[in-house]
């Protein structure tokens, strides 16, 4: 990983060149030679072999004291799918605690040199292991740069090469448009609606029938180095990516994200609770204090402070509110903790965005906990409406044998 071409920090060097031979030999981002590239069965196998090289390069890279079992990162390379085994729950534990070292994060980190390499393969499932620690990578990071833990310069090179490398690739994969969204005038008839008063468009500079296009994100400049006024930007995008893979990310990457979103709000202001009819303790669940303290303390495992709040542009929050609206309400997130962890999240966000006057994320926050209240209070209807007819069917109907039924068959 040649980090000077990443504008890194000064005092990391340029890659060696066993570096340049290690990634030759594990193939990242070699073109195809052979002519067996259309093979479906060749592409199969070569992907499973990527995929082996880069486990058992990753179980030599990581230390003793984060590997743990020294064979169980190993055997995951003879599996049937090795890349979609690395996103376990045991294999996680190993890969956090080596990016949540002091030490991680610069130049030589070996680490940040495997999930560069990695992010570079052209697998899907091998860049969605890389997009799966974004979020702990991200809040490992941004925590550092606002708050360092002493006076001397802050190395991070490491993940700042991660960042642009997916960076990199979704500017090139955007070839310099910006990502719109298209709202179509309701003032015009059609085949489902048809207005009362044909009365002219708002907008005087829009033409009768034109569709409006929202900008969601401009386009992408290349950047070579994360500069501070870049920075968001350069995260927001990793997110954005994130975002995009969010029906395949792991329950427990998702976790990560909503307990950095805690965090990054700062402390809890009463300002969360404007939308809970309880303002003792509205953040419990279900009525149960422990699991607001089991979302705190999570959030507290990321080695992270209480009060470690950092600045919030709007590029770098938006796709973080996006992702806690698929954790509050997307159909196939069924982990209840994320969706507690998520929960409390908009609350504070909630809160941080109305003292930063932020309006786009105080409408977008009173939005998500509104919903998410809905939810929960048809839930909680539903739950009581079947129990109440369980138990009435229960006290009031004769248990009776069912009489079989028989089928009379003439001849």
């Amino acid at each position: 990983m040649d980090l000077n071409l990443h504008g890194a920090s000064p005092s990391s060097s340029a890659s060696s060149s066993s570096d340049r031979h290690r990634r030759a030999d594990n193939g990242a981002s070699q073109p195809e030679s052979n002519g067996n590239s259309s093979d479906p069965m060749h592409s199969w196998w070569e992907s499973i072999s990527k995929a082996r090289s880069r486990i058992h390069l990753l179980s030599s890279l990581l230390p003793p004291a984060a590997s743990g079992d020294e064979g169980f990162l190993s055997s995951l390379a003879d599996t049937d799918r090795p890349a979609r085994s690395l996103l376990s729950n045991p294999a996680y534990s190993y890969i956090s605690a080596a990016i949540s070292a002091p030490s991680s994060g610069s130049g030589d980190d070996p680490l940040c040199q495997w999930l560069y390499d990695t992010y570079l393969s052209s697998d899907p499932d091998l860049r969605l292991v890389v997009l799966s620690y974004i979020p702990l990578i991200s809040a490992v990071y941004l925590d550092r740069i606002h708050h360092p833990p002493s006076d001397d310069p802050v190395l991070l090179a490491g993940f700042e090469a991660v960042f642009l490398a997916i960076y990199s690739a979704e500017a090139k994969a955007r070839n310099g448009k910006a990502v719109t969204v298209s709202i179509p005038d309701l003032s015009q008839p059609s085949l489902y609606h048809s207005p009362r008063n044909s009365s002219k468009s708002s907008n005087p500079h829009r033409r009768s029938g034109e569709a409006f296009v929202g900008v969601l994100s401009p386009p992408l400049e290349p950047q070579t180095a994360v500069k501070s006024t870049k920075r968001a930007c350069i995260v927001g995008v990793a997110l954005d990516c994130y975002y995009k893979q969010i029906s395949q990310i792991p329950n427990w990457s998702k976790l990560d994200l909503c307990n950095s979103a805690i965090t990054w709000a700062g402390q809890d202001c009463p300002c969360a609770l404007d939308f809970d009819p309880e303002k003792g303790n509205t953040e419990s669940f279900d009525n149960d204090p422990d699991e607001t303290d089991s979302i705190a303390q999570q959030a507290k495992d990321l080695s992270l402070e209480d009060d470690r709040r950092i600045p919030l542009p709007w590029e770098l929050l938006q796709p973080v509110l996006r992702i806690l609206g698929h954790c509050l309400l997307g159909p196939l997130n069924s982990d209840e903790k994320s969706k507690n962890a998520a929960s409390v999240a908009v609350r504070r966000l909630y809160a941080r965005a109305s003292h930063d006057l932020i309006p786009q994320a105080i409408l977008t926050t009173r939005s998500l906990i509104r919903l998410d209240r809905a939810a929960r209070e048809a839930a909680t209807t539903t739950t009581t409406t079947t129990n109440s007819s369980a138990s009435g069917s229960n006290a009031n109907t004769p248990s009776k044998g069912r009489k079989l039924e028989v089928l009379l068959v003439s001849k």
